[in-house]
């Protein structure tokens, strides 16, 4: 099978890409799933989501589109979305995985992607480090989200590149104007090891992982649109990354863009180009 990652075409099986590793067998083990976190730096758990709730959640989404809305800007307004990302059953979940009470961001990543789009590979501390770093992020797919419509991918291992949270992992998108390391899934193998990761999502089924583990998403290379959502999740004691808190929270504003460098500039000062 064949499957696109930024401009290249790689083969599931092949040297660069592999299957995501399911962890629903262990979903009731917490420490396992801490373990497995430590290990993997995720945890692709199948039916993670109720199934009705997602479908229906999916609904709520497309009408809202029929009223040439913006779901991102309206989740508010959304109480089967809602009931999706902030459910107790989830709430719950990530209580027991962070040991204390959970908290999650008020701002929710909702995302159409159409054809052809897709993410580069990144680390999810750039856009949200002002707070503590023990954040997890959990992807959801609303519906089911087979890879050529555009998956989540884990580069495997890297959640462990100790030059990468000194350097990149230090960036703040903001201050720093950094976004994407790269849109190049083979550079990142070729150069620093590891290996991609992904797999075919159905409905109900979620992938989370930690602040420090390069992501991207394959391509949509289907007619469909994808709906998917990225939320935030973390212990409710710690510090939190105020940009995306509040009824209206409100998210980048750009800081000294005369000072910001491009990725390819600071990637030659990191010792990582």
């Amino acid at each position: 099978m064949q499957v696109q990652i930024g401009k290249h075409q790689l083969e599931m099986g092949g040297p660069y890409l592999t299957e995501l590793r399911d962890s629903s067998d262990i979903r009731k083990d917490t420490a396992a799933l801490r373990e497995r976190m430590k290990e993997d730096g995720y945890l692709f758990i199948r039916g993670f989501h109720s199934r009705d709730r997602i479908m229906a959640a999916r609904e709520e989404i497309l009408s809202m589109n029929t009223a040439a809305k913006k779901p991102r800007d309206v989740y508010d307004d959304c109480p089967a979305f809602l009931n999706v990302v902030n459910h107790p059953d989830v709430m719950g979940f990530f209580s027991e995985l962070l040991g204390g009470e959970a908290m999650t961001y008020d701002y929710k990543w909702l995302r159409q992607i159409a054809k052809g789009d897709s993410t580069g590979a990144h680390y999810d501390i750039v856009y949200m480090g002002r707070g503590t770093p023990n954040v997890l992020t959990l992807w959801t797919p609303f519906g089911d989200n087979p890879i050529e419509l555009g998956t989540l991918a884990i580069l495997q291992g890297s959640h462990k590149w100790d030059r990468f949270k000194e350097t990149y992992g230090k960036s703040d998108s903001d201050r720093d104007g950094i976004g994407w390391f790269t849109n190049d899934p083979i550079e990142l193998i070729e150069k620093f090891g590891g290996q991609w990761a992904t797999a075919d999502f159905r409905a109900g089924d979620a992938i989370m992982f930690g602040m420090y583990t390069m992501h991207a998403s394959t391509v949509n290379m289907t007619d469909q649109i994808r709906i998917s959502c990225d939320t935030r999740y973390q212990l409710a004691s710690d510090p939190v990354d105020d940009r995306w808190i509040g009824k209206k929270p409100k998210g980048h504003q750009i800081e000294q863009p005369e000072r910001h460098k491009t990725i390819e500039q600071a990637r030659e000062e990191w010792g990582l180009a």
